[in-house]
């Protein structure tokens, strides 16, 4: 049998797929990811599968939907907290969430050495859930005097901006696996281009002019958003706005309006595909990229105006459309787009291990895409991304996006709310919930969720 592969899954936080090179933005510069798409396999169409930070990257880790690995927890939160977002600032101890083997469990127990650099907000500690070291920040957001733990130990804060110390990280971790006979699987966690956005490079911050941005066109900028003074705020300053107030945070750069901020989350995406770009050396420069699979993702989307909206957490493509990528010299020819398979996070720990030679346990509902990944099919006869949020769930195929919120705790209401032909419309303006006449496969799609909502069980709440 040949040696497993090595397995680098890299994540990036809150970066909707539209917004880099590869996925067709004319003006943004990520060339690092550009060229991991053209050496690799691209998934034009692929969706989280619940819209929020700690709900995506739980998902990503067990394999399962989150209402089967957290109970359909999103973001946890602590009432007694003050502030906006009150999260507590490291997991909890034990295993509230993600009962079943992991897929660092499982790699884990097949002869890998598991790590996680980077960004966490999962509820248990990595090491809880299966991983054998690790280096994670606080759950608040900044990227600069950003607090971190390494293997729970005492806490510490690098010099410069975290971002560059996460890449610095992984590279030497990159390095030490050189001879190593032992394959690994680096779970590695970029922020950006989560807010906060004043928090970085100034050359990110004003590589690109707000009047270039090209908008989407469900984004309205004659009509200021909803507490829009309020959010241009949280996206420069995140915590040390909503939580902490400090002065500073209180005001807004002259002319401050959505193009600015869309042109510096342009610019922190650049910064992400840097940071990328170095870990990617790294691994060349050590000789394992042709024994290495890897996968990047990301854990969501973010709205940034489109329909009036903000952030994420609903069904909207700017929320739930994220990037998806896998490169694997050894294992599958580069170079190809696949555009008829829907993808999403649930799929990410079947396909790993399966690269990996391994069986995917029952627990683990998601699409192996292997069959997609190596060129023997156009797409699976499950095809479709299942979305949950924290009032409903909603189903995306090919040509149609169907939500149905919960008309009671737990239980799908009879009619969508939200009902998009998204071959027709791709920017969502035209909602046919209400319409006489539906797409042709409005039915098949209800009825793939309302199967999926009936065969997926849930978990007990964890309290908090």
């Amino acid at each position: 049998m040949p040696p497993r592969p090595n397995i680098l899954l890299i994540t990036c936080d809150q970066l909707r797929a539209f917004e880099t090179g590869c996925y067709g933005n004319p003006l943004i510069c990520t060339p690092h990811l550009d060229a991991l798409a053209a050496g690799g396999v691209r998934f034009e169409t692929t969706v989280t599968n619940f819209p929020v930070c700690m709900a995506a990257r739980s998902v990503l880790i067990s394999g399962q939907y989150n209402r089967t690995c957290t109970g359909g927890v999103g973001n946890v939160a602590f009432a007694s907290r003050p502030g906006d977002f009150n999260m507590p600032e490291y997991p909890e101890r034990g295993r509230p969430h993600l009962p079943d083997p992991t897929l660092p469990e499982i790699l884990r127990n097949a002869g890998y050495h598991t790590r996680v650099i980077g960004k966490w907000h999962i509820h248990s500690w990595p090491h809880e859930v299966g991983f054998d070291d690790y280096l994670i920040p606080r759950v608040h957001h900044c990227h600069s005097s950003q607090s971190f733990t390494h293997n729970g130990g005492p806490e510490f804060v690098p010099g410069g901006y975290s971002v560059d110390f996460e890449a610095s990280e992984a590279a030497s971790f990159l390095a030490s696996r050189r001879r190593a006979e032992q394959p690994f699987f680096l779970y590695y966690n970029i922020s950006p281009p989560h807010c906060p956005l004043a928090d970085a490079p100034e050359q990110y911050l004003r590589m690109y002019d707000p009047r270039e941005i090209p908008l989407r066109p469900n984004v309205d900028t004659g009509k200021p958003l909803d507490r829009q003074d309020y959010w241009l705020r949280v996206y420069r300053y995140d915590f040390r706005y909503y939580n902490l107030h400090l002065p500073y945070t209180e005001s807004l750069p002259a002319g401050y309006n959505l193009r600015t901020l869309i042109a510096e989350y342009y610019g922190l995406t650049t910064w992400m595909d840097t940071a990328l770009g170095r870990v990617l050396a790294a691994l060349d420069t050590a000789g394992l990229a042709d024994d290495t699979v890897v996968m990047f993702t990301s854990d969501h989307g973010d709205n940034l105006g489109s329909h009036g909206l903000v952030q994420k957490g609903g069904p909207t493509e700017e929320s739930v459309r994220i990037p998806y990528i896998l490169r694997w010299p050894r294992g599958f020819s580069g170079g190809r787009v696949c555009s008829a398979q829907v993808a999403s996070l649930v799929d990410a720990a079947p396909t790993l291990l399966s690269l990996a030679g391994l069986e995917s346990p029952a627990h683990m509902p998601g699409a192996d895409l292997v069959p997609i990944i190596r060129g023997e099919r156009s797409a699976l006869d499950v095809n479709h991304g299942i979305i949950e949020t924290g009032a409903g769930a909603a189903v995306r195929t090919p040509e149609l996006l169907a939500y149905l919120p919960y008309a009671s705790p737990r239980v799908l209401a009879d009619a969508p709310a939200m009902l998009f032909d998204m071959a027709c419309d791709p920017f969502q303006l035209a909602n046919l919930a209400d319409a006489q006449s539906l797409p042709a496969d409005a039915d098949a799609g209800l009825a793939t969720l309302r199967q999926w909502d009936k065969v997926t069980p849930w978990i007990a709440q964890h309290p908090v």
